[in-house]
């Protein structure tokens, strides 16, 4: 699957991120970074449906699990037009976006990591998670504390400086209320995402979050 040229690729890419360069050398492209991903995303699948049967391994070039190389400059002072990292999400089969709740691998020169978890949710999709932990606090807390996912997994993201309107200040889980992201974090080794055990371990910590997805899918009313 995927190699140290991969990462070389990877490094190059950010060195000459441009049209010219990226066409020139999309053959390697296709090599390194999107046949390696797709066998990736395949191999995923069935370990999917034996955790998490609602969530889709889909090895296409467009609307797949491999995110899109192309970036979206309309909004950033930065118009590089490549991304320099793989992004693979696996999705809720009712989701539409990278904003619904997902699997997620990244995979970059300065930093992989696994993910799980909702990243910038929309207002209404955050406020039913906040809704949820809210009126039942004590099932976020079995969740969130779960003693083999806080083993392995760290949660990470955009908090707010003060509780949200219409939210007990003095609730117990105030803290959580005040997360603008539900994610949570695994670190990968270089060592790791070139070996031969990618997917069985990515497989073993994805199964580990479970009761943090399941939460959250909760929270929207969808099934885990």
């Amino acid at each position: 699957m995927f190699t140290k040229a991969t990462f070389s690729f990877l490094d190059e890419l950010a060195a000459n991120n441009n049209k010219a360069w990226f066409e020139a050398n999309k053959p390697r492209y296709e090599a390194l970074v999107r046949e390696p991903a797709f066998d990736f995303i395949e191999a995923m699948e069935p370990a999917l449906k034996s955790f998490a049967p609602k969530f889709r391994a889909e090895p296409k070039k467009v609307g797949g699990s491999l995110m899109r190389v192309f970036r979206d400059t309309r909004f950033s002072r930065d118009k590089t037009p490549y991304k320099t990292n793989i992004g693979i999400q696996f999705r809720h089969a009712l989701g539409k976006d990278i904003h619904a709740p997902g699997f997620y691998v990244h995979i970059a020169t300065d930093e992989c990591f696994l993910a799980v978890g909702s990243w910038h949710p929309e207002a209404d999709q955050l406020g039913k998670y906040r809704d949820l932990i809210a009126q039942k606090p004590e099932k976020w807390f079995a969740a969130r504390d779960d003693k083999q996912f806080r083993s392995e997994w760290e949660l990470w993201g955009d908090t707010l400086s003060r509780p949200p309107r219409g939210y007990d200040i003095k609730h117990p889980a105030i803290e959580d209320i005040k997360r603008k992201d539900f994610v949570a974090l695994t670190p990968l080794t270089l060592k790791q995402v070139t070996g031969k055990g990618l997917v069985e371990l990515a497989e073993k910590r994805f199964a580990e979050a479970k009761p943090f997805m399941r939460f959250l899918c909760e929270a929207l009313e969808v099934p885990y």
